[in-house]
């Protein structure tokens, strides 16, 4: 699979940043929900209360970015061809399988009893118009990437008004082939494009000019929806509110009413105490590490830590930061005292992308150890071959990453005991991938989940000479490219082991730790479980207990 290029990349992790201020809907009101909580409050037991610390970039499934706000928000109206369950295994959800025989055509089967809410069946016309407006310029969606299928751009985009892709063409009435470019893995499409493609009704909008399609108020309270719920008011600085889609094909939804709610992370332990916070999902909502323990010993309250799936990432400039140097950062950074001390154990530490979430993952990768006197070395054989001991490293990080801000102050102290000078500068996440986009920084920390069952797209254009890293090694490129060739586990656990062991030596990135991040469920919840993947999967069967 060849690399994305670095305008296109660009634009995805750009997308991901500054979706908050490009909605494309209006908001339909400002509706205070102090008095839409749950049922203990409100005397409505059939109301349940989902929290997210962020505000929802938007509700525009064709304006959807990679982010899991997003995703999950938009999903519960519009599914998902497959989606991961928390064994991280592709479960179906809109289509009822997806298979390949050369990694080249996919073939993808729409559930047979898959309808709309206004009672017409979701067809392969809905699934190949969707993947049709996905590709337009004129709605410029930088997230999906189908760059990689025949019919579409390198740019990841059709011609303007066209009216058809040759690479996703409806075989019958449920079924879709999509055909690649060039090799994909089975695993690659389910992650890359099966979680991510959010059909939407042809026969409702195949007529408004695509033009229209990114602010059509439609999208605002949506007539036919495929998904367990239906949008009926929100403010998406603030919340989301959904009713039951009675005539959901998997079962209607036990719950009538549904809110997602942006709450401050220091409002989290307060609502989970009261019983405003029914659902914490531990990827969307950061709860702070000094309230870890009393949510873990609320009553009524079960708490539980998600997969170690999003790493602490320190991306290192390869062009701007000698090899040496980048060595010694990461020798010189105490990791296990982090994850044991400032993080009360909850994490862990690897090196590269894979964390023991992943199939993939080798104990044969062994951190590298804490070392600071071979730091020192490290610095003192680079500053002979003419580094400068006075340079001041510029350490970008996320101002709202409130965890990380108190950490840094830790890694910028044990850099600078070995000799390494660094300034560190908190940015709001916009400006500081920015910056990293454009290699303005000489290093800069981010969280970042590499999906555990195929980070090969991530990786692709992160150890790229355009990429975050600057960084290149053919042995890695070609590591990268088998995965996509074999389906065998073992196989592709090898090529990734080539490509950790190379980050671990030339260090382009460090991951400081991997967060295994809490969530919570309140004990009025049935059949509801926080996880790193597949918490919404069963969103329908969720009711109040008895």
């Amino acid at each position: 699979m060849k690399k994305v290029s670095l305008k296109r990349l660009f634009g995805l992790i750009l997308a991901m940043a500054m979706v908050f201020s490009a909605v494309g809907c209006s908001s339909s009101g400002t509706k205070d929900l102090s008095g839409e909580t749950s049922g203990t409050q409100t005397g409505n037991n059939n109301i349940v209360n989902i929290a997210i610390t962020d505000p929802v970039g938007t509700i525009n499934p064709l304006l959807m970015d990679a982010t899991e706000i997003v995703k999950y928000s938009s999903a519960l109206q519009f599914l998902p061809l497959c989606e991961l369950n928390s064994d991280l295994e592709f479960e179906p959800m809109l289509a009822s399988s997806i298979t390949t025989e050369d990694n080249i055509h996919f073939i993808v089967k729409i559930d047979e009893n898959a309808n709309w809410s206004d009672g017409t069946p979701v067809t392969a016309d809905d699934l190949v118009f969707t993947v049709l407006r996905y590709a337009s310029p004129l709605l410029a969606n930088t997230s999906m990437l189908l760059y990689a299928f025949e019919g579409v751009g390198d740019d990841g985009w059709v011609e303007e008004g066209a009216t058809e892709i040759s690479g996703v063409v409806a075989l019958d009435e449920k079924t879709v082939q999509f055909t690649a470019k060039y090799p994909m893995s089975l695993t690659t499409f389910q992650n890359s494009y099966g979680r991510y493609i959010l059909t939407v009704p042809k026969h409702i909008l195949g007529d408004v000019p695509e033009a229209e399609l990114a602010s059509y108020e439609w999208f605002n309270a949506p007539t036919a929806v495929n998904g367990p719920y239906k949008l009926e008011s929100y403010d998406l600085n603030h919340y989301l509110s959904y009713t039951a889609n009675e005539s959901y094909f998997k079962g209607a939804p036990k719950i009538e009413k549904l809110n997602i709610r942006v709450v401050a992370a220091s409002q989290l332990l307060t609502g989970l105490t009261t019983g405003e916070i029914d659902f914490l999902p531990p990827t969307m909502a950061a709860v702070l590490q000094e309230d870890y323990e009393a949510i873990q010993n609320l009553a009524g309250v079960t708490a539980s830590f998600g997969k170690p799936v999003t790493h602490q990432a320190m991306y290192i400039n390869s062009e701007r930061v000698d090899k040496r140097i980048r060595q010694a950062i990461l020798c010189a950074i105490d990791r296990e005292m982090i994850v044991s001390q400032l993080l009360g154990g909850a994490g862990e530490v690897v090196d590269g992308f894979l964390s023991t979430a992943s199939p993939f993952y080798s104990e044969d990768v062994v951190p590298v150890s804490y070392d600071p006197e071979k730091a020192k070395d490290l610095v003192a054989q680079a500053v002979a071959d003419g580094w400068d001991a006075d340079k001041e490293l510029i350490l970008n990080i996320n101002s709202g990453d409130t965890t990380f801000n108190n950490i840094a102050a830790v890694i910028q102290q044990q850099l600078n005991d070995v000799g390494i000078k660094t300034k560190i500068t908190p940015m709001d996440l916009s400006s500081l991938l920015t910056a990293a986009g454009s290699h303005e920084c000489d290093m800069f920390v981010v969280q970042y989940s590499y999906a555990p069952v195929d980070p090969y797209p991530d990786a692709s254009w992160i150890l790229t000479a355009d990429g975050w890293t600057q960084y290149q090694n053919d042995a890695v490129d070609n590591a990268l490219a088998q995965t996509q060739l074999t389906s065998d586990i073992a196989e592709i656990a090898d090529c990734y082991e080539i490509v950790d062991l190379a980050v671990q030596e030339d260090v382009p990135l460090i991951s400081l730790y991997v967060i295994r991040a809490l969530g919570a469920v309140s004990s009025r919840l049935v059949n509801a479980t926080p996880d790193a993947y597949g918490s919404f999967n069963n969103v329908h069967l969720w009711e109040i207990a008895k």
